[in-house]
């Protein structure tokens, strides 16, 4: 049975390179893939899913207006579609993340959403809420604090490198505009300095 998947981590933990890669391993085997991204995240050409690291390649465009179930139906009315990936699916709304689950469960393609949990306050983004509330399975893709912990929050940064703790919920930006923290920095509101407190025991380096 098809099933709904969120994969959600900090910023810059490589979720477009996952997406990307797990898109690949579809088309390698001779199945066909669909991705979307958000209409809005402008980082990259518009209609494009792009990893730090160079991979890239054609999405279609999803804002609040789009009904996912029915764009994905028709699509399907074409050529078969074997799975369903999206990006930035912290920027879906409640009901087109419950259009994803209607894909999976009455089109029978798996569907995977890549994204952001929280946003620079700590709160969870409407898509991201609604996926940790109805998806079948959830994963977390892990980076790392400056201290070597786990990263599980976002911070974002002004044009002076400081921390920023009010403003809109979403401000596109990629590593000029945000960094990964653990919650103990993050609630410190520290950055990394050339003038580093010795760390605490509980902030020694960690594999992930």
């Amino acid at each position: 049975m098809a099933k709904l998947y969120f994969n959600y981590s900090a910023m810059n933990a490589g979720k477009s390179t996952l997406l990307l890669q797990a898109s690949y391993n579809y088309q390698e085997r001779g199945m066909k893939t669909l991705l979307f991204t958000a209409a809005l995240d402008d980082r990259t050409q518009v209609g494009q899913i792009a990893s730090r690291i160079g991979l890239n390649s054609t999405a279609l465009l999803f804002d609040e207006s789009k009904d996912l179930f029915e764009t994905i139906k028709e699509e399907t009315s074409t050529e078969r579609i074997d799975a369903v990936f999206i990006d930035e699916a912290q920027f879906l709304s409640e009901a087109q993340v419950w259009q994803l689950a209607k894909v999976a469960d009455k089109l029978r393609i798996p569907v995977m959403c890549y994204g952001l949990r929280t946003d620079f306050q700590g709160k969870l983004f409407p898509g991201s809420a609604a996926l940790l509330s109805i998806a079948d399975i959830m994963r977390e893709v892990r980076t790392i604090c400056w201290c070597g912990k786990k990263a599980t929050m976002v911070a974002r940064l002004d044009q002076n490198g400081d921390i920023v703790e009010e403003g809109d919920q979403v401000v596109i930006g990629g590593e000029e505009r945000y960094v990964s923290l653990c919650r103990a920095h993050w609630l410190a509101r520290q950055l990394r300095t050339d003038q580093l407190k010795q760390l605490e025991p509980e902030f020694e380096a960690v594999g992930v």
